[in-house]
């Protein structure tokens, strides 16, 4: 028996949903939880952690899952890392569908950093205009600093550890245009986002090369050694290559 559990959260996760439900496979679409209204998906969803690695490796026998699919953000370390340890302990194949990252071209001002504190250490120490690109996981880490700030959230928050900063509420896909006029709106000198890669937010790097925006990018958080792919294609020709009961379907 074919079930396949789909670690979700991405764009390429939803297109890879519907091709999963259009081909009528078995199969569960989990989110972690972390925006109030998650899109919806044409699968059966499940929203919520899974108990670390162990946790996970349990759910997985108990919903007899044959496949798992990791197409989580490229920053969602923990829960690809819990995955991979879950495959491994109980022989399952797993994929990750998981998009290019992001690559400086002529005209791009980047400075490259490991990590979220990296970003921190290498902003000026006199006050700028910050577009803080991040999500909402990380900004306490830049609460020291002097700078005035401009956050793009899709939820709205509760507290924010930096005050007086400007908050935008908003889902991408973002335009070029549109990430343009509103970091010239308020001034931006500087950019840190991390380098998630795809189509969906790489508007603001364009609008920074055209600007002269300084771009701090941090790279993506090293993971276990696994198979991977870019394309929601080729994640349903891995099934069909991995799976048996699929082929011919």
């Amino acid at each position: 028996m074919t079930r396949i559990l789909l670690l979700g959260g991405t764009t390429e996760a939803s297109r890879l949903a519907q091709l999963l439900a259009e081909a009528r496979l078995d199969a569960v679409f989990s989110y972690a939880g972390r925006t109030a209204a998650p899109v919806a998906q044409p699968l059966p969803m499940r929203v919520g952690g899974f108990g670390g690695a162990e946790g996970l490796g349990r759910w997985l026998e108990a919903e007899r899952i044959s496949h798992v699919i990791d197409a989580t953000h490229p920053f969602a370390a923990q829960i690809s890392r819990n995955a991979h340890a879950a495959c491994a302990a109980g022989g399952l194949p797993l994929l990750a569908l998981q998009r290019p990252a992001w690559v400086a071209g002529p005209g791009d001002d980047w400075q490259k950093v490991p990590d979220v504190a990296g970003a921190v250490a290498v902003l000026p120490l006199r006050p700028m205009r910050v577009f803080l690109a991040i999500g909402k996981q990380n900004l306490e880490a830049f609460a020291g600093l002097p700078h005035d700030w401009l956050l793009r959230l899709v939820d709205p928050p509760e507290a924010l550890p930096l005050p007086g900063a400007q908050v935008v509420i908003a889902r991408g896909p973002f335009t070029v245009q549109g990430d343009r006029d509103l970091m010239a709106a308020h001034g931006i000198t500087h950019l840190v986002a991390k380098n998630s890669g795809g189509t969906g937010a790489e508007a603001k790097l364009a609008a920074a090369r055209a600007l002269g925006v300084r771009v701090v990018m941090i790279d993506r958080p090293p993971l276990p050694p696994r198979r991977e792919v870019a394309k929601p294609q080729e994640a349903m020709d891995w099934l069909h290559q991995t799976g048996p009961a699929l082929r011919g379907v």
